[in-house]
């Protein structure tokens, strides 16, 4: 080969080389701006999801049926289990047959997934170990109640348990890595699920008690020392940094933080051996309370957002954290996980008002996906009729905005929120492109009755005063803000529209009359989510001669 032909074929080598390693670049959260975003293949990416039920993921054939019909719901990501038990049925024998057939089905649909490691604890309880660890007590300690009883749920200071799951994990991540680096169908793995000591507060073992009343790290109390004015209100009000014990240190706190501490220690350990294997995006859930529950009542010691600076503290392996929302105050959890350096993401949600919190979370808590739960239960309605709109509608709906949402969570220009009968207030304003968008639920007419119990929107400023606003049930009045100067406004257009095959925005209806409350508002359909582009007007205000 002539010095030229061998520099041409070096060069041609090294650029392949490059563009393999490219296009093989895993998925990544990253930030952008005031948000973290999820990355794949090398642009943002937004997780129109939905979580299988619990026993939905168990055979290939569930593939067969589950993966075509969810991909009609608009969904371009689905959540499924991937149990310890089924992928290790004996120790150190591994059979990812099941999922593999997963993953191709998947494709074949242009779905991605997310996995749920169902290892060491599922809801607090270890119903998805191995029989081999299940009837290994003696090397698999399991946590005890106060009053002695050995609990179906493994302690978190058993060595071989935490050994054990961290080779299963990592398995999974090497065979995944070998399955799925190239095509990134898996985007993100759950580590866990819903961790959490069930009982009355901590594990009451003796290796536990021991622990708790030995003294507290002294890295852990370094640790939250130097960020205690970002701690969160509830744990800066416990944490004295002079004391010793748990007890010493965090009050009335101490077995919850206790068990926050031990099991983000073990699922540090996890994750990290998994990440050595391939380095997807990986994070852990929470089992929100109930109002009034107590800790143990609900998983003692999950990654609650009261006390979720010492898994941030503990477990730098896990790159963000998730709740699991089934309670009516979705607003205030999924802000409670709205923080510096964590990525907005709702692996479980309530189906039934799934349609209005997606658009808040998307639109108000930035998140990059959300996820409702047993979402193979979900039927496409044939009924234009039906009373509200279902999961489907809307993640159509985002699908058509998708572009557009991630370029506006980036820059600011996204706004939404979520109205309810019985909600506080009868109106909800948002301020946003100088702008105040009031909304009250939509009404009859004459007898201004309520149309809909429920209502949402969110809105994307694409232009100065030119904004999409996707959401149904609602009426909304536009005022100048006065804050930003005392122009005369109103409307100048609204069409309702829809995005076609090339991308284009076509419009369907231009609305005004009766569907414009004779240009003042905009009245949405209150059982259908539509998308309307609205511009509006903002002019000096005429000089009146004196």
């Amino acid at each position: 080969m002539t010095p030229k032909g061998l520099l041409v074929f070096l060069f041609a080598g090294c650029l392949s080389g490059a563009l393999i390693s490219n296009a093989a670049e895993p998925p990544k959260i990253s930030k952008s701006g005031d948000i973290e975003q999820l990355i794949v293949n090398g642009k943002p990416y937004l997780i129109l999801g939905g979580e299988l039920g619990n026993s939905s993921a168990g055979t290939a054939a569930q593939a067969d049926s589950i993966l075509p019909q969810v991909s009609g719901l608009h969904v371009n990501t689905v959540l499924m289990p991937v149990a310890w038990e089924q992928i290790e049925p004996t120790e150190g024998t591994f059979d990812f047959g099941v999922l593999d057939h997963w993953i191709d089905v998947a494709r074949r649909h242009h779905l991605h997934l997310v996995l749920l490691w169902f290892g060491s604890w599922k809801n607090g309880v270890s119903s998805y170990i191995p029989d081999w660890v299940k009837q290994d007590p003696r090397r698999f300690p399991r946590a005890e109640s106060a009053d002695g009883e050995q609990l179906e749920i493994l302690s978190t200071l058993g060595a071989e348990s935490l050994h054990a799951d961290s080779v299963a994990f990592s398995a999974l991540m090497k065979h995944l890595k070998t399955k799925d680096e190239n095509d990134q169908t898996v985007l993100m793995v759950q580590v866990e699920n819903e961790v959490g000591y069930l009982g009355r507060g901590r594990d009451r073992s003796a290796g536990a008690n021991r622990l708790f009343e030995d003294a507290v790290p002294v890295q852990l109390v370094r640790d939250l020392q130097k960020n205690r004015d970002s701690l969160s209100p509830e744990l800066r009000a416990h944490f004295n940094p002079t004391g010793k014990t748990w007890r010493d240190v965090f009050g009335d706190a101490s077995d919850e933080v206790f068990m926050a501490w031990n099991y983000a220690r073990y699922i540090q350990a996890v994750a990290e051996a998994g990440k050595r294997e391939y380095s997807l995006p990986m994070y852990v859930n929470c089992q929100l309370p109930a109002p009034g529950e107590r800790a143990g009542e609900y998983p003692s010691g999950g990654p609650h957002p009261y006390y979720l600076d010492v898994y941030r503290a503990t477990a730098p392996a896990i790159d963000f954290y998730s709740p699991d929302i089934y309670w009516p105050n979705f607003e205030y959890w999924i802000d409670r996980y709205r923080f510096g350096g964590n990525a907005v993401f709702v692996p479980e949600a309530r189906m039934e008002s799934a349609p209005y919190n997606a658009l808040y979370a998307f639109g108000e808590a930035k998140a990059f996906g959300f996820s409702p739960f047993a979402i193979e239960g979900v039927q496409q309605s044939t009924n234009a009729e039906s009373a509200e709109p279902n999961i489907a509608e809307v993640y159509d709906t985002l699908g058509q905005l998708s572009d557009m949402l991630l370029e506006s969570q980036e820059s600011g220009n996204l706004r939404a929120l979520v109205l309810h009968k019985d909600s506080p207030r009868p109106t909800r304003t948002i301020a946003t492109g100088g702008y105040l968008f009031e909304a009250t639920l939509s009404r009859s007419w004459p007898a201004r009755t309520l149309a809909t119990d429920d209502g949402a929107m969110i809105a994307i400023q694409s232009r100065p005063n030119e904004f999409y606003i996707a959401g149904s049930g609602l009426t909304i009045s536009f005022f100048r803000d006065p804050d930003i100067d005392n122009k005369l406004s109103g409307i100048a257009s609204i069409e309702e529209v829809s995005r076609g095959a090339d991308d284009t925005w076509i419009t369907l209806r231009r609305l005004n009359g009766d569907q414009s409350n004779q240009g003042r508002q905009l009245s949405m359909d209150p059982h259908r989510m539509r998308i309307y582009h609205v511009k509006l007007y903002a002019t000096d205000r005429p000089v009146v001669a004196h």
